[in-house]
């Protein structure tokens, strides 16, 4: 008889696993750890999104919802918008059970195994990894290293080939805080739209962006019938990581077929959860406004820190929260990043994680109080005098 092993389509074994999360299993329950590898916050959420979800609860909204999200959030979500870019209906609103299921869910809706996606790298692994669970091949085209990451729009423009699916770019970036210019948005909005080229816009930092109410988007410059499709998500605007709600902006032509492929999904976000979306975005101004203050103040100093240490590099993020700096001599950034948990107690991403492209450089999340940003600072430099 012939023993079958049980595996997983080939493509998925291809997958690369989360480095980030190899780093973190690695210090996870270590009391002395201090964890900088994801891109969260260390404040909980606000006590009065928390008491509207408990709200929620105790009035019994614990049933399945509408397939887009409740109107009421919709509605919600499309005032708020409005307000920030230009006047978007809720019918071309669909809620989320998180930003990263709103990923998959566009690359469902509108890629095909064989299809070629360029993507600005380094990016998020995620982005880069859908398109390849799908069956579609990525091109990358990285960011340049200077006083901030900036892109060569002309190498991005070569990239976006006729036959081209889509383009995938996350502005505000994470590893890097590069900030997409509206003039750049302007040209590749044109270029795709001249050759027929979907564009996925990861919003997810569009209010984490130094100096501005909100960074530049394709949101700004579209039209409806635009082959656009922006993802956005509650986690990092309000403090919101571990409630997994997010939403997609699309055109109101792909609705129907997105709401199929949220059946087939998770059919719906949690009601009480939603709820809790909705005291978000109506009252949760002012959190958003702390929040940038907060981060702008630890970005700061912890860009000016890191510049003082010898072999260290490390741009001026635009926005997002993290740092994405290069070091010295570096070429396996994930042991690099091992060793730091073991040796010196300090979490953070190893630039690896992020693709090729970011071997040699590591991210650091300042989403933090600057006492914490001192401490781990000064283990890092600690652990730079000893190597």
């Amino acid at each position: 008889m012939t023993q079958h092993l049980p595996q997983a389509r080939s493509i998925v074994q291809q997958l690369g696993a989360s480095q980030i999360r190899e780093v973190a299993n690695a210090g996870m329950g270590l009391d002395n750890v201090l964890p900088f590898w994801f891109g969260e916050p260390d404040e909980v959420t606000p006590q009065f999104i928390r008491d509207a979800a408990k709200e929620g609860l105790d009035a019994g909204d614990t049933f399945y919802t509408h397939n887009y999200g409740i109107p009421a959030l919709r509605a919600t979500i499309a005032t708020y918008l409005s307000k920030l870019h230009q006047p978007i209906g809720p019918e071309r609103i669909a809620v989320t059970s998180a930003g990263v299921s709103a990923l998959m869910l566009i690359a469902q809706t509108i890629l095909n195994p064989g299809d070629r996606v360029v993507a600005v790298t380094p990016i998020w692994p995620n982005l880069v990894e859908i398109p390849k669970i799908l069956g579609a091949e990525v091109t990358k085209v990285p960011l340049q290293f200077g006083q901030t990451w900036e892109l060569d729009l002309q190498q991005l423009l070569d990239a976006l080939t006729p036959g081209t699916k889509a383009v995938f770019i996350n502005s505000p970036n994470n590893p890097t805080g590069w900030v997409m210019p509206r003039e750049q948005q302007q040209a590749v909005l044109d270029h795709c739209r001249r050759h027929g080229i979907w564009i996925l816009a990861d919003d997810v930092y569009e209010r984490l962006v130094y100096g501005e109410n909100c960074a530049p988007s394709f949101l700004d410059l579209s039209v409806p019938e635009d082959l656009l499709i922006s993802a956005n998500s509650f986690s990092k605007a309000w403090l919101m990581t571990g409630w997994r709600l997010g939403w997609i902006v699309a055109p109101q032509s792909i609705m129907a077929d997105l709401g199929k492929l949220i059946e087939y999904n998770t059919s719906c976000a949690p009601g009480f959860i939603q709820r809790a979306g909705i005291t978000a975005i109506e009252r949760g101004d002012e959190i958003v406004q702390h929040t940038l203050a907060r981060y702008q103040t630890a970005r700061d100093y912890l860009y000016q820190r890191l510049n003082t240490m010898p072999g260290i590099t490390t741009p001026n993020p635009k926005g997002a929260m993290y740092l994405f700096f290069r070091v010295d001599g570096q070429t396996d950034t994930l042991q690099l990043c091992k060793r730091l948990v073991r040796e010196a107690g300090l979490g953070l991403a190893p630039g690896s994680a992020f693709g090729p492209e970011g071997e040699g450089y590591v991210r650091w999340c300042f989403a933090s109080s600057v006492e914490k940003l001192e401490l781990g600072a000064s283990r890092l430099e600690a652990f730079l005098k000893q190597r």
